[in-house]
This record gives structure tokens, sequence and C-alpha cells, in this order.
């Protein structure tokens, strides 16, 4: 098998996952300033993919390489680079944390991809849709450009829904799986050669990733710059799904106090969006509690779970509905590495004030149950 591929071989694969171009006002304004000299920042939001997961260094990772292309193709330029990569996360608690770990660094540009840890349903339209308004919506009115990974052993994403919303907000996009996917289906790419565990691109792969990329900056580019093609933007459009996670808000120490009752706050720095058990609270002795106040009608919680045995348990009770608790169980199925798990308490429920407390039933005295923050919509 022959990995590599010509410049035309390659350019009709990239061509291929392209798609959608999108309106390209945003871009323009974004390429046009970094043509003309001025400072921009680049933006990327997902998951470990996006976090550079088994590259062998961080320049490796495709977003790198990608932000490596503005730096290349605008050199007068001063590009910044922010990654809001976290791994095991998807969009719906990306809306909850693109405000703090990307949008508040005021990008010119936002790559966003969740199609590998969302699911192919209603759910993640809306919660998507919720994190793509929010982008579009900020003040600074960055571009953004989707990207569908995909797992590489039978092609399963959720792009089919996220499409749907990438489309309908007229976002140009890019697809992993009608690309590189199909040099696997077609025998010319063994998995393999381009990922350990047919999800994670190794640094052949993330190169792979960061070609279909810049192979639409490179149309959008000629389009813009070179040709000087008009595009104008058109009424933000209304939701399309209930939009209920657009006001998603994530609570944790550094913006909520609630009553600790042998929990702790963790006052441990954050060194970045990467660094995800801080900002916390953290206990470990049996009937340990912690109570909130909250608003919404969606209610998540999120927690540490072990990859080693034993983990202590919680359990969440709400309104005081001692009839309908919830178990927080911190152990952790997987053997990858410890997770920040995103858990569901109320869905739908009813709007208005609610109390939400959080009660330790079986401790391990060397593990604390760790809990990173109350996410409410």
């Amino acid at each position: 098998m022959n990995i590599m591929f010509d410049t035309m071989e390659m350019k009709e694969v990239y061509d291929r996952g392209i798609i959608n171009i999108g309106n390209l006002t945003r871009m323009k304004r974004a390429m046009m300033k970094a043509f003309t000299g001025e400072a921009i920042k680049v933006g990327f939001l997902g998951g470990s993919i996006t976090a550079g997961s088994l590259a062998t260094t961080p320049q490796s990772c495709y977003a790198y390489q990608v932000y490596s292309w503005w730096r290349n193709k605008f050199p007068m330029s001063e590009v910044a680079y922010v990654n809001a990569g976290v791994g095991a996360t998807s969009s719906k608690f990306g809306v909850a944390r693109v405000e703090e770990d990307l949008l508040d660094c005021e990008p010119d540009i936002v790559f966003a991809e969740f199609s590998v840890n969302d699911s192919d349903n209603d759910l993640f339209k809306e919660t998507f849709e919720g994190l793509i308004r929010k982008i579009l919506l900020h003040k600074t009115e960055p571009a953004l450009l989707m990207l569908n990974n995909v797992f590489y052993d039978d092609g399963h994403n959720a792009q089919r829904v996220h499409n749907q919303i990438g489309k309908y907000y007229d976002l140009p996009i890019v697809s992993i799986k009608e690309s590189i996917y199909t040099e696997i289906e077609k025998g010319v790419i063994r998995n393999n050669e381009i990922t350990p565990d047919n999800l994670h691109p190794n640094d052949l792969g993330h190169k792979l990733v960061a070609g279909v990329i810049t192979n639409l900056l490179e149309h959008i580019y000629d389009a813009v710059i070179v040709n000087n093609i008009e595009s104008n933007a058109t009424d933000f459009p209304v939701a399309v799904t209930a939009n209920r996670y657009y006001g998603s808000i994530r609570r944790s120490s550094k913006n909520t106090s609630p009553l600790l009752d042998g929990f702790t706050i963790d006052e441990t720095v954050k060194q970045g969006s990467w660094d995800v058990f801080r900002n916390g609270w953290s206990a470990y002795k049996e009937g340990s509690s912690i109570r909130f106040e909250v608003e919404g009608s969606m209610i998540s919680v999120q927690y540490r779970k072990y990859a080693i045995h034993p983990a202590p348990i919680a359990k969440i009770v709400v309104d005081d509905d001692v009839n309908n608790e919830i178990y927080l169980d911190a152990n952790f199925e997987e053997t990858w590495g410890d997770c920040l798990y995103l858990q569901d308490i109320m869905v739908a429920g009813p709007s208005g004030k609610h109390t939400v407390e959080i009660i330790i039933t079986e401790e391990v005295k060397e593990k604390d149950f760790y809990l990173a923050s109350i996410i409410t919509a």
C-alpha cells in the first residue's frame, strides 16, 4: 500500500472533504485583517483530537498545523494560537465552557469539532446548535469553520445532525469521513497507518486532517483575497431546534458559593483548558455534603471518574426529593485515564429555582470525590 499520494491525488481527496463553502463574509474579514498585517487570533474548540491526543509533539497536532498555515500564509500578521481542546468532552460541555475557554480570548476565527464526541441524535443537534449560536453571536463576530472527524473502523460520527446545523447557518464545513475515510474504504489507506485506535490520529493522521482543512482555506483564500469575491452578510436566522442549551452556565468555585459541609474549595491554579480537575470542590468523608441553589430546567453535574478503583460514590438530590435521588459513581469503566464525566440530572424539568445537594455515601480515604461543576440551562 502506498500512502505517499502525489499532489493531484491529494487534491482530489481533500476536495471531496469539502461539504460546504459557506458564506464567506466573516472569513474574508479575518483573512483581510491578516493580509493587511493586523494581528489575529486563531482558536480551536473540540475534544481529544483537537487537544492533540497521540500526536508526538504539540506541533504535530492538526490544530497547530492549521494555525501554521495562517502564520505562513500571512507573514506580515502576528498570528496567535488558542487551543481549547479537552478530551472526552461533547458539545453539551462545549457550549457551557466556550466563553471562558475560547471566546474571552476574542478569536478572529474558530475551528470547531465534536463529531466523534457527540452522538447522531436530536439532543446533540440541539447542544451543537447552542454552541454554534454562542460562537457566532459573540461580540467579535468570529469566522467559524466546522470539522467532522470520524471513527476509522466503521465511519460513524455525528456529521448528519451537525451538518444540518452547519448548512442552516451556511458555515464552511469539511469532513474526514468524506475524504480520508473514503480512502480507507477503498483500501488505499490502512487504518493502522494513520491511527492506532481507530479514532485518534497519529502524526500522519493529524497531517491528513490538517490537509483537509487547509485545502478549504486555500479555496477561500483564492476566492476572497486573490479574486476579491464579495460575500454579503445575511440576517442571523432563528434557531432550528429548541435551543435550550444556548444559555448554559457552568457553575464552578470561581463563580458560585454553595453551602459546604465537609467539602473544600480547590484553590489550585488552573493551567489551561486541558487542566480540567480544577476550580471545583472535593471531599472524601462519608456524609460530607455540598448544596447549591440554581435556576433552569436542565441540570447536569461534572465530576471526576477514576480509572483506578475503588473510587468514592455520592448521591445527588434535587429539591429535597429523596425518593428520586441519583447516584454518582466515581469508578470509571474505561482504563485510558481519569475522566471529567458529565451526567444529566434533570432534562426538560420545571423551569425556575432548584436546590441541588450532593452527599458522599461511600468514602475511599485515598481518593476524594471531586465535583468539578454544576451546569444549568
